[in-house]
This record gives structure tokens, sequence and C-alpha cells, in this order.
């Protein structure tokens, strides 16, 4: 029974190893090898747009909405180009990004949230435009709808008034 505990316990350890150098080769690595581009959103309220790969580079504006969605366009090192919903790119360090995807509307004035995936469906909230909401799930079976939720309120819209997915893109 000792010699089965010390086995397991060496068999964990030597997992747990692996694993630990998994996740430092991917919080502290350079480039992910992920496909690009791909959306992400902004992990903190107060993050700093830099005109290049580094912090050396001039800030050029401060981004100040957690959970904004972006596109990484480009990767060197520990940085990340990336293209924000109104289309202005800049450099920011990866810790800055966070993989929960989220949406911003960017249809002007107010927004439909729908009950159910039809553009015919119960009206259940609106929207204005600039607010971010966190992706449920955009399903194949409704290629046009994304659940999304807002702080008190969720609902599908349609993808067309929303910044942070890909047309063809589903999320489950």
């Amino acid at each position: 029974m000792k010699s089965l505990f010390i086995t397991l316990s060496a068999v964990l350890l030597a997992w747990s190893s692996v694993c630990y150098a998994q996740t430092q080769t991917e919080e502290e690595g350079d480039e992910t090898g992920r496909a690009l581009p791909r959306m992400v959103s902004l992990r903190s309220s107060r993050i700093n747009a830099r005109s290049g790969p580094g912090s050396r580079y001039p800030i050029e504006w401060v981004y100040q909405q957690k959970g904004a969605p972006v596109e990484i366009i480009e990767e060197f090192e520990l940085w990340r180009k990336i293209k924000d919903w109104e289309g202005s790119e800049t450099w920011v360090h990866k810790a800055m990004l966070s993989g929960r995807r989220f949406v911003r509307v960017t249809n002007p004035g107010l927004n439909n949230v729908y009950a159910k995936p039809e553009a015919d469906a119960k009206i259940t909230a609106r929207v204005e435009d600039g607010v971010v909401g966190e992706v449920d799930k955009c399903p194949a079976e409704a290629p046009d709808m994304c659940l999304i939720k807002f702080e008190r309120v969720q609902g599908w819209m349609p993808r067309n008034a929303l910044f942070g997915v890909y047309d063809d893109e589903v999320i489950k």
C-alpha cells in the first residue's frame, strides 16, 4: 500500500510539473501560435495603448472599458497588436487581454434585445450603442443571432449590431 502511495505521489508530482511548465509557457511565452485574427477582451478598466510592441514606445491613448472586445491581429513576443471597434490599431501587453468573449453594441441608437433568436420575437429590453455584454452563445442553428448577457438583462441580438464575434463564428 505504501509503495502504491509513493508511486501515485510521484506520478502526480510529475504531472503537475508538466502542467505548471505548460502554464508558464502559455503565460510567459512569446507568440502563441493561435490563429490570427482572433477576438479577445480587455482585462482591465485602464489599459495603455502604445505605438509599438514594448513599454519604451509612447502611449497613444488609454482604454477605459473593461470587457470591451478587441481583435488580435498580430503578435510580437509579449505584445499584441489589436484592432478595436472603431478600427484603431495599437499595441498592448498580453497580460491586459482576456480570452473571455464580450461584444460591444455598434448599431447607433437603441437596439432591441429579443426573447428568442428571431427578429419577430418579443422584445425584452433595449440597449444603447457602446454597451458591452458577455457572449453566452452564437449557435449554428441561429446563424444571425447571439445570446448576450448584459448586467441585468439577457437576450438575443443580431450579429450585425455587434463587434466581437465573426459573421460565421459558432460559440457554444
